[in-house]
């Protein structure tokens, strides 16, 4: 009789593993491409700023035709003139504050529209716009509305990321060591531009063009996969949902899934929408949506808003500046500054793992980012001092920086946002299940 092998160890390791534990797997590589892939398409423009206004002293052997009082002549129009730098200001501008404006419209549609969908259509979106930055190089076009009209409609359809890809991580995982899961998780943001980077870089002296279409591809290109592939519930494939019961003790009062104060909040609102859902009692239906009023009434929507809106202006005056700030003080080529500022992109890494393992550890989001961000100032104001004396100062630095602006910054975007969207979502079950 024919001896037969044991089962194969690697074929035992994947049979260890839980149907359960392989969908939550995927849904965080998923999620993790996808958001990595929004950043690497917004991060070109901070790459190339320093190559559309350039110091054409500093190139030898310029063109016959050239006089040597032109310093501009390898600048690209309208970005050659004295103000530069306001034109360029305008770019980031039109950019933020159409992502502002879209992020009030996006969660709205976000928790209305199936998340697949919503998802992999935005990122399509997102692929086309930014490839039109880049199409303006080999179109030649030097109007400052072309560039200002797609940086408008690329942070519109920008807006369309965060809050999909948050929610469907809240759908699958449970707050028990939600901090270190999305601290590692969120290393998406840090990774995205460091990519957007250094194939920003590659192209940026040669033909900048390629450094927005590339990108558009690439998230193109993960709408489509996202479209195949995401999973927006784990009862959409017979798994079973997170234990989301794993709160605060304050949190479970007279068997209640939320804080009362949470819950009055809310229960108000529901109450006016129960008769819109009565016609549909016998269907099975996701977290219905909550307004925009009722989520501003949530116990720490505002005080976290608040702490993120500085946060972010210091990371994302990082985002779009860095890279011209360091060609034009250390003097570095657009592609060399590039990839130094990448380092302020890994101390992020490292600084959103670290606060989310703090915050889980001690059982508090917000004192976390109190002191992280209590001590940013002091190493902002020593950065802008020393932070250029030497190449090893520089990248010291820039790490620490990165750290502790993007820790709070990673927390709050992260394992505080998907607690509150947990929270109004186990209410709303709680509440139409009762009804």
């Amino acid at each position: 009789m024919t001896m037969r092998s044991p089962l194969a160890p690697a074929i035992r390791l994947l049979r260890a593993v839980s149907r359960d534990s392989w969908y939550r797997g995927l849904i965080i590589i998923l999620t993790f491409l996808f958001y990595t892939s929004y950043h690497l398409s917004r991060k070109p423009i901070s790459v190339v700023k320093s190559q559309l206004h350039r110091n054409c002293s500093e190139i030898p052997n310029p063109p016959a035709n050239i006089s040597d009082n032109d310093t501009t002549w390898c600048s690209w129009a309208p970005f050659d003139h004295a103000n530069y730098k306001q034109l360029l200001g305008s770019l980031d501008t039109s950019f933020l504050v159409a992502y502002a404006i879209g992020m009030f419209i996006s969660g709205i549609f976000g928790e209305r529209l199936p998340l697949r969908y919503y998802l992999s259509g935005g990122m399509i979106v997102c692929g086309v716009f930014t490839s039109f930055l880049g199409l303006g190089f080999y179109w030649n076009i030097h109007a400052l509305w072309y560039y200002i009209l797609f940086q408008i409609l690329n942070g519109l359809a920008q807006t369309t990321g965060w809050p999909a890809v948050v929610a469907c991580m809240g759908n699958w995982f449970g707050k028990g060591k939600r901090g270190f899961i999305m601290g590692i998780w969120n290393s998406h943001t840090a990774v995205g531009n460091i990519l957007g980077s250094l194939i920003a870089g590659a192209f940026v002296s040669t033909a900048w063009g390629l450094s927005f279409i590339v990108p558009g591809i690439i998230i193109g290109s993960c709408g489509v996969i996202c479209f195949f592939f995401l999973v927006e519930y784990p009862e959409d494939v017979g798994c079973t949902p997170p234990d989301q019961m794993e709160e605060d003790k304050g949190d479970l009062e007279n068997g209640q899934v939320m804080n009362s104060s949470t819950e009055n909040i809310l229960k108000t609102q529901t109450e006016t929408e129960q008769d819109e859902t009565v016609g549909h009692a016998e269907q099975i239906e996701h977290p219905q949506a909550i307004s925009f009023w009722g989520a501003l009434k949530i116990p720490g929507v505002v005080e976290f808003s608040l702490c993120l809106l500085f946060a972010k202006l210091v990371s994302y005056t990082f985002l779009y500046w860095l890279p011209l700030y360091i060609a034009n003080v250390a003097h570095f080529d657009p592609q060399k500054a590039g990839d130094m500022s990448t380092l302020f992109d890994a101390g992020g890494i490292l600084g959103g793992i670290l606060a989310g393992l703090i915050s889980d550890y001690i059982g508090g989001r917000a004192i976390t980012c109190t002191i992280m961000l209590i001590l940013t100032a002091p190493m902002l104001f020593i950065y802008n001092h020393f932070g250029q004396t030497a190449v090893s100062t520089t990248v010291a630095m820039l790490i620490i920086c990165g750290m502790l602006v993007n820790g709070p910054y990673s927390l709050i975007t992260t394992a505080v946002s998907a607690d509150l969207v947990s929270s109004c979502q186990q209410h709303n079950n709680y509440l139409y299940s009762a009804s």
